[in-house]
This record gives structure tokens, C-alpha cells and sequence, in this order.
């Protein structure tokens, strides 16, 4: 199995289905602590990170935001003291991509590398 966190987004246009609930499950496997939710009949993955301050949630949140801007794959991001809620969708397919699940893994990686994190 390919790591997740090594690959690239691809260019998602819309055309080609949204992932397989059986494809959801293998990919969530790999990505502890994400969950898949429904909104408005979309399915998302999102996962809360915590940080033992505001400055150290907002550096995390510009990390992904750099990540986002690099593989042209961006979350819906909510910041506030102490914690970042990151969640992942394509709204080209409406419902999950791989590059969703890429960018879950890419996340967890700056999550890693933070200072100041507490626990996932």
C-alpha cells in the first residue's frame, strides 16, 4: 500500500465518482482519528488537532494552508484557541477523492512536525 502522505493530488474535474464506501473504509484505515461525516448529503473526512495555544493553532493552520496552496487541494478550515478542525472534501465529485485522503495524510504530517501540539 502506497504511503498516502508520498503522493500527489491530481487535477479533479469532476466527471469521475466519488469514492466507494468500501474505498472510504480502506483509505480511513490508514488515517487514525479522521471520521467520515455527511453535510448536507456530503460525505467529508475531518479530524480536530489540539494545541496548548492560540499561536500554535494558527501556525498549524497556515501549515495546511501552505500544503493546500502546493497540491491545489484546499480544507475547510476552523481555528480557534487551543484546536484546528480540518475537514476534506471534492466538490468536484460531491462526496471523497484519493486526493482527499492524500491531503489527510499531508496533514497529519505538519500535525507531526508542530510545536506546541498536545494530542490528536
Amino acid at each position: 500500500m502506497q504511503d498516502l502522505a508520498q503522493m500527489r493530488c491530481v487535477p479533479c474535474r469532476g466527471g469521475e465518482p466519488a469514492l466507494s464506501d468500501a474505498e472510504i473504509s480502506n483509505l480511513l484505515s490508514q488515517l487514525p482519528g479522521w471520521q467520515v461525516v455527511e453535510v448536507d448529503g456530503i460525505k467529508r473526512i475531518e479530524k480536530t488537532f489540539h494545541f496548548d495555544n492560540f499561536a500554535h493553532a494558527l501556525a498549524f493552520t497556515n501549515a495546511v494552508g501552505a500544503l493546500a496552496e502546493e497540491q491545489d487541494h484546499h480544507p475547510q478550515l476552523v481555528t480557534e484557541w487551543g484546536q484546528v478542525k480540518v475537514a476534506f472534501w471534492t466538490h468536484a465529485v460531491g462526496g471523497l477523492h484519493q486526493n482527499d485522503f492524500i491531503m489527510a495524510a499531508k496533514t497529519e504530517a505538519a500535525f507531526a512536525q508542530a510545536e506546541g501540539r498536545k494530542t490528536s
